[in-house]
């Protein structure tokens, strides 16, 4: 089948590399021209951990393209996904411009009867407006699809591979469209069926659903780790407690210093905005929100109550920067909220990442002193920060960060350390709602 997918960014090239190692003939376009090019060179331009030796073998197979030329991509595609950005807007909408643009361009170029799918996260509606867009145009070859995508960053292509639901809004009778999709879809689905059908609408909202509810989990147990801290309880315990629960399950259960990346706040505060816009209050989103919000400072505030308020000339060590392991995204990490409030409370900031160095650097400047080496993070440090939990920062080298420290203060925003008995080992040890922290 022959796939166009517009935008080489992270859901469109785990997309495109995924029906292409299906079988399908896959071009992916992107204005980019450094991108392209890039991808030409063999160059990904971001870190998941298997997508590059895909992308390699689909190229080499032939399976697989990339270009600047979308009108020529579109042109004789069966099926066209839109994977561009929709980022959140001042008001927490999400921006539909090159969503817009895209449903343009299809109806001007397409030269035969398609599919047009879409797999960037959309506000409700999208899909009718998009429809719209292509009625004013003239064109009434193009179907419209929602397939919103369930994506881990840092396990996407095993997602995209071994789906556990493959979420498609479409008319229950457009048959074209829905045989398209079945046959596309076909290879993923061979060891049980796992397409949940249903109207476009719902499956758009399907995916902010989804991703606030997880939300809200992360939320609740870092307000319950608040509450352990004060009453002397450990929240390993509590979630372990509630998560053995069958009703409950113990994923998204663990504290920490918030949720960042591109999904959970982009899609929690767009879900928000859409309730507002129909005068639905959603204060458990709402609340989700805020709580991450306040979360995110928490790091910030201990540090400053362990040097009784005065940060001012020290230096701090951050480990990790990427909002979470296997990945070198740094969008809405808790580390850039601690780093920027760090340097405005005077302090000097010296952080490591085995991915996220470049982006940081590009995001940071000269403010911060992003190193290679993690033990390199230490030098001249009062203070050892763990935000992100690699595991190479799982089991170090303790004696070392203790030699290296003017001052022995661990910060384990994790809770990974908590274990180690590191206040024996003459360490002053912070953790997030646990006993001693």
């Amino acid at each position: 089948m022959k796939v166009c997918v517009i935008g080489a960014g992270y859901v469109g090239l785990v997309t495109g590399t995924g029906f292409a190692e299906t079988g399908n003939d896959v071009v992916c376009a992107d204005l980019a021209e450094d991108k392209v090019a890039a991808l030409h060179r063999g160059e990904v331009p971001i870190f998941e951990p298997g997508l590059e030796p895909l992308i390699k073998n689909n190229v080499e197979g032939g399976r697989l393209k990339f270009t600047t030329d979308v009108d020529a991509a579109i042109a004789d595609a069966e099926v066209i996904f839109v994977a561009v950005g929709t980022p959140p807007r001042a008001d927490g909408a999400a921006n539909l411009m090159a969503v817009d643009a895209v449903a343009e361009t299809v109806a001007k170029a397409t030269r035969r009867e398609c599919v047009l799918v879409m797999k960037s996260t959309v506000p409700v509606g999208t899909n009718a407006r998009v429809r719209r867009i292509l009625e004013h145009a003239g064109t009434t070859k193009v179907h419209v699809v929602s397939n919103p995508e369930f994506l881990k960053e840092g396990d996407a292509v095993n997602d995209f591979m071994r789906p556990d639901r493959i979420v498609i809004g479409c008319d229950p009778e457009d048959e074209f469209a829905r045989d398209l999709m079945r046959r596309l879809y076909h290879p993923l689905t061979l060891s049980s069926e796992r397409i949940v059908w249903m109207a476009p609408a719902s499956a758009e909202l399907t995916k902010y659903v989804a991703n606030t509810m997880l939300a809200m989990r992360i939320s609740f147990m870092n307000e319950i780790a608040a509450l352990c801290e004060a009453v002397n309880a450990d929240v390993h315990d509590v979630r372990v407690g509630v998560g053995t629960d069958t009703r409950i399950g113990p994923k998204f259960l663990y504290a920490g210093p918030g949720y960042g990346g591109s999904c959970f706040p982009k899609d929690v505060t767009a879900l928000i905005h859409v309730a507002r816009e129909h005068n639905v209050p959603l204060d458990l989103a709402t609340a989700t929100d805020a709580v991450n919000q306040r979360q995110k400072g928490v790091m910030l505030r201990k540090l400053k109550q362990a040097f009784e308020g005065d940060l001012r000339g020290k230096r701090i060590a951050v480990w990790g920067i990427a909002f979470k392991p296997r990945t070198d995204d740094i969008r809405e990490s808790p580390a850039i909220t601690l780093i920027e409030g760090l340097l405005a409370e005077g302090a000097k900031v010296s952080a490591h990442d085995p991915e996220a160095c470049e982006n940081a650097r590009q995001r940071l400047g000269d403010a911060v002193d992003v190193v290679d080496n993690q033990y390199d993070a230490l030098t001249g440090a009062s203070a050892l920060v763990l935000v992100t939990e690699w595991r190479q920062y799982q089991n170090p080298d303790f004696e070392r960060i203790k030699d290296a420290l003017e001052t022995p203060v661990l910060l384990d925003a994790r809770n990974i350390w908590d274990t180690y008995g590191l206040g024996k080992q003459g360490f002053t040890y912070l953790g997030i709602g646990v006993r001693g922290s």
